[in-house]
Order: C-alpha cells, then structure tokens, then sequence
C-alpha cells in the first residue's frame, strides 16, 4: 500500500482549505504572488498563504517582501509582509515535519504489511532497505547477514551503492562498525568512519567503504532474541550527525527485518514440515488447519494495523484465532520471571498453564501479551503468539507517537507564551482551541520541580522526563499546557470557580507526586486572565509562582504546593528575587489606587493611625481632622481590604507595605 494513501485520522491534507487566490492574480516570475495581488488593503497574510497552499519552495516566501520594497511600499505594510512570511514559513515547517512524521508512520505500516504478507523475503528486504535510505535521507542503505556456516559476515542487500566491491564484501566476525554492533548489540554511529579508533580497522573493509566514498555511517543491530543475525546500515558520503530519532526509526526497521528473516525461515520449516506430513493424510489435515489460523491471524494483524486498530483488538483477534483468551498487560502485572525468560530467549514462554509473549521496542519493556489456559501450544500457534506481540508494539510505539507530538505543541505554545514570542490574540486563540485550551478562561500559572537527589546525570534527566509526560498528561486531561523548563516544568491551568490558587497548587503536588513515585513542589501564581491579549502576563505570572517555589523549598516544604498569597511578606524574605511592588500591590492596592482615583488621603491615614498606636483620638490630632472623619476613613479602608485588616498578622504586612510604598514613591520620601 503506498504512503500516499496513509493519512492521520482528523488531520487535513496540505492545503485542504487554504485560499487559492484569484486565477488572474498578478505573479512574479518564479510564480510567487506579488505583495499585493488581489489583496485588500492591510491584509499581508494572503501571498504566502496561496504559496502555503500551493506547497511553494522556502526562498519563494521572500519574494512579496522583496517586491513591496521595490515597489517603495510604506515601511508599516514592509514589517507586516515580513511577520506575515515569518509565521507562515513556521506554519510550513510544521507542516513539513508532519508530513515527515506521517510519511515515517506510513513506510513502518507499509512494512508490516509486507511482513504479514510475506511471500518474497528478498523484496521485503530490499523495500526495508529502500524505506530506510529514503526517510533517513541518506546517500547508501546497506544489510548484513551473519554466516555461521562460514563464520563471517556477508552483504545481504544494497541501496544506492555505486561499487562493485563494496556490494560483495565479505567481512570476518567482528570487524568494522558491523562488528562492533553484533558485539555489542547495541546503534553505532560514526561521523567520520576512518578516524573513528572504536572498532577494529581491516584493508579489505576500509577499502570497500572507501571505494563507496562513505563518511558517516549508522548501524543498528537485526535481533533474533537475545541474538544478533546482522545488521542494518544507513550511510552518507559526507559528514553527518544522526539524530536520536533517526536512529529509533533506523532500529524499527531493523526489527521488521529481523522478523522478515525469522518468518522466511518459519515459512521455510513449515514447508519442510508440510512435505513430511504428506506420508500421513491426518497430520496433513491438522497441520493445513494449524497454517490456516496462522494466515487468518496474519490477515487480521495486518488489516488491524491499516485501519488503525487497538492493543485490544490484537488480542481479540488472537484469542478467536488460538481459540483462547488472550489479553494484553502491563509489564508490573505480569510474572516478572516468566516475562524475563521470554525476553532472553525471543520467543513465547509457558508459565504454568498461560503462554507469555513480551511485548517490546528497542530494548523497553512495554507489557506482554498472556494467553490463558492453553498449556498445548502448537509451535505454529506459538509464533502467532509472538508476532501478535510485535504488531502491538508497534501500535503503542504508534499511539505514544502522536501522544508525544501533542505534548510538544502544547509545549510549544506555552513557550511562546512565557516568552512573548507571538502577540497576535487571533493566532495565539486558534492555537488554543485547537489544543481544546481556552485562553480567555481564569488561569493560573503552576511551576513544578522534583526535590529527590538524582545519583547521576542520567537518572535527573529520566526523572524530569518523567515529570514532564505527567506534567503533559495533565494539562491534556485539564485542558491546560504544560513544558519543560528551568530544570522542572511549567503548567497553565484552568480556574474553577470556588476554586484558588493555592488549593490547585496541592492538587498538582499531589498528582504529579503520585504519577512519578517522587515528592514534587509546586508554586502557583495568583490567578491570571485575558491572556491571548496580553501574553507577557504569563512570564510575570511564571516569575511569581517560581519564587513561591522558591520559598517552599526554604521552607523545608518539599513535596506540597502553595500560591504566592500564602506568604505575604514572608514571600520577599524568603525568596531570591525580591518582589516589592507586587508585595505592595497585593498588600495595599487597593488602598492606594482609591486614592489615586479619588484624591482622598486614606494612604496618609493608614500611616498616621498605625504610627499613633491604633489609636483615633491621638491620629485625629495627628492630621488636624475631627475624629469622626478619621473613623470614616478606616471604615472605608476596612471595606477595600477585609475586616482582618487590623489583626496582628494582616497588620504587620499593612504596614511593612506602607512603608516600603514611601520608600518606592519619590514623591512622599
């Protein structure tokens, strides 16, 4: 099945949707529309969304820009082509990087079918080979197979290749890059393959590689269990770096080949079996119903992967198949030694009556399929166990996917928000909708961080990723964002009405705590709103709930969470930014913006009242008024800032702000 014909559930195909522009519209010569071409005045948006739809080169975004300045445009209509072609260059990177992924999920599905059908394993092999130097973008694509009769190693298939010595190569075991992967079983990568002292240089390697002109070279191993059988290359004819996800992708590849050649060589035994049982028309009868449950299950897999089906639906298709239960499990619930063995050996292991396939991707545990009472498991019956295994590896691998691509964008648009990379609200608006967050809705900005020593440097980085997927998960069940930051993560949040800051900021302790088995602090800001219209409230808001972290750790607090309000002036000594106007602001705000307003003197008042003991009658004489306006006066301050106001607590920060408000206002030092 082609890739063209795979594509995402819910998600258009490129340019569905997008404006074309008029058929007469004005153009350029490399056919880019001109800066004004049936655009209405102020709109700099339309050119490059015709070029978005019309899939248009990078450098042909320029030309609106370029044209407008020749045209001596206003220097306003300039700036606005210029922001226009910046998001919408971003807008086709993204897009570009989707259709990447799809084409990447695409060839992984085709694969699978290929492999659920297989007939041919030269031309399974050959069309892994080809998807991998395709996607992978490199100049070579090579396999090699183990030869234990001889005991080397042999070029099984080629992609790309230009020298005929190098397509026949012959190498000894543990030779070469190869070497060093079925060594070690594990990616190698080399940027530079002849300078690259890890692995063991010969004339009749390096001369073959150098006949190809290879520079970078990628190998990952093809596993049979715990054993290695070859390995698959990617190769460039210059200097390269091979991403993390390359190399996942090159690895998946490698595993549907291995499974090619492990399903070749089950064909191959159970063509020989077939011949054998011909001298016995019973055993030809039950073996012919054995071959045809395993070609019903390969069926079933393979049209359950194209048509986008569940773990789930892989084991009902099992269990009616091997007439059995079978049911997928996560890997704490099932027998840990039963799961390891199966793991050791690469195949379905009996544990008492149940039958255990694991189910894993590049060497993580990602559960196991278990089929219940079927003690007699037929060979056959068996591997059809097992590749039930391997297609619900690559459906979670599938799923976890597009769920981390989700949490990117969600990130994303946090980052531009803390940021204040895009002040468009439109733009910003849609984005959130699209995420099903609503930026107009009461929120509140979360800063989470784990507490618990890491013993090195890969364990806090594993930690914090942990954190960051429960951090995601969240937001995505909250309706919220969530990114990596500082060394911990960020949340934005939805406000329920009752609800306050620092009741969310425990909520969030508790369940990212629980979600990653570790103590997790969270500070919470103070309640933000009318965010799409002004992004840099959420920078201010970060600010503050990281500072309210900040005085929790002080505080020995780990593992809780707290909003900024539960400090009070507590927050400015404990925490290393020193918030004063916004100490003051919580403090007395609304005292002094009445004053402000109104030109009354309650500030004055506040002052006189507390430096004359609390007392009216000495205050009265303070500010030469009758002692009735000064009793006015309070009982309007009480109605802006609650009736505690005069209790010790609440009259201690009154008048640390009084204070710290003459300090910051020239006017009254």
């Amino acid at each position: 099945m082609s890739s063209d014909h795979v594509q995402s559930a819910g998600r258009p195909a490129a340019g569905a949707g997008a404006p074309t522009g008029s058929a007469d519209a004005p153009t350029t010569r490399d056919g880019a529309p001109t800066a004004d071409a049936d655009v209405p005045d102020g709109s700099a948006e339309a050119p490059f969304l015709e070029l978005l739809a019309r899939g248009a080169p990078a450098d042909a975004y320029e030309q609106p820009v370029l044209l407008a300045r020749a045209e001596g445009r206003p220097t306003g209509r300039i700036a606005a082509l210029e922001h226009a072609k910046f998001l919408a260059l971003r807008v086709r990177a993204e897009l570009e990087g989707r259709r990447r992924r799809e084409a990447e999920l695409s060839a992984l599905f085709e694969t699978a079918h290929d492999l659920a059908g297989l007939r041919d394993l030269d031309s399974v092999l050959q069309a892994i080979v080809q998807r991998a130097r395709s996607l992978l973008g490199t100049d070579v694509a090579y396999l090699t197979l183990n030869d234990p009769a001889r005991g080397d190693t042999y070029m099984r298939v080629t992609e790309g290749s230009v020298a005929a010595r190098f397509q026949q190569l012959r190498l000894g075991m543990g030779e070469g890059l190869g070497g060093l992967v079925a060594q070690t079983a594990r990616p190698y990568v080399t940027d530079d393959y002849f300078k690259d002292p890890r692995f063991q240089h010969t004339g009749t390697i390096d001369t073959g590689v150098r006949d190809e002109g290879l520079v970078a070279i990628l190998g990952v191993p093809l596993m049979l269990g715990p054993h290695v059988i070859g390995v698959l290359f990617a190769a460039d004819r210059r200097a390269r770096v091979f991403e993390r996800e390359q190399i996942a992708l090159l690895g998946s590849f490698a595993a549907f080949a291995a499974a090619a050649i492990d399903s070749a060589n089950l064909l191959t035994e159970t063509r020989s079996a077939l011949a054998d049982l011909e001298r016995a028309n019973e055993i030809i009868r039950d073996r012919s119903a054995v071959i045809e449950r395993a070609s019903d299950v390969h069926d079933r897999l393979a049209e359950l992967v194209l048509r986008g089906g569940g773990v789930h639906d892989v084991a009902a298709a099992v269990s009616q198949v091997l007439d059995g239960t079978v049911e997928f499990t996560e890997a704490g619930a099932a027998p840990a030694d039963a799961l390891e063995a199966s793991r050791a050996e690469g195949h379905a292991v009996r544990h008492g009556d149940d039958w255990i396939a694991p189910v894993a991707a590049g060497g993580e545990l990602l559960g196991a399929l278990v089929l219940h009472g079927h003690p007699g498991l037929d060979p056959v019956d068996q591997r059809t166990l097992e590749r039930a295994a391997m297609v619900t590896s690559l459906l979670l691998l599938a799923r976890r996917s597009a769920a981390e691509a989700e949490q990117r964008v969600r990130g994303e648009l946090l980052d531009d928000l803390l940021d204040a990379r895009d002040r468009d609200p439109r733009l910003l608006r849609e984005r959130a909708w699209r995420l099903r967050a609503d930026l107009d809705a009461t929120q509140v900005v979360l800063a989470a961080r784990l507490d618990a020593p890491a013993a090195d440097a890969d364990q806090e980085a594993a930690a914090r990723r942990r954190l960051w997927s429960a951090a995601s998960h969240l937001a995505a069940t909250r309706h919220g964002l969530a990114a990596a930051r500082d060394g911990g993560t960020v949340l934005l949040l939805p406000l329920d009405r009752g609800d306050t800051a620092t009741e969310l900021a425990r909520r969030t302790a508790r369940h990212l705590g629980t979600a990653v088995h570790e103590a997790v602090t969270v500070g919470a800001s103070a309640p933000v709103e009318d965010l799409a219209a002004h992004p840099d409230t959420v920078a201010a808001a970060y600010a503050e709930a990281r500072r309210c972290l900040e005085a929790l750790r002080l505080l020995g607090r780990t593992g809780d969470g707290a909003a900024a309000e539960d400090f009070g002036f507590l927050g400015l000594l404990l925490a290393g930014d020193r918030d004063v106007a916004g100490f003051v602001d919580r403090t007395i705000g609304r005292v002094v913006a009445y004053d402000e307003r109104r030109g009354t003197d309650l500030v004055r008042t506040l002052e006189a009242y507390f430096a004359c003991g609390m007392s009216p009658a000495r205050t009265k004489d303070e500010l030469h008024v009758h002692v009735n306006t000064v009793a006015q006066r309070l009982e309007r301050v009480g109605r802006l800032l609650g009736d505690d106001w005069q209790t010790p607590a609440r009259a201690l920060e009154i008048q640390l702000a009084l204070r710290l408000h003459r300090l910051s206002s020239p006017t009254q030092r």
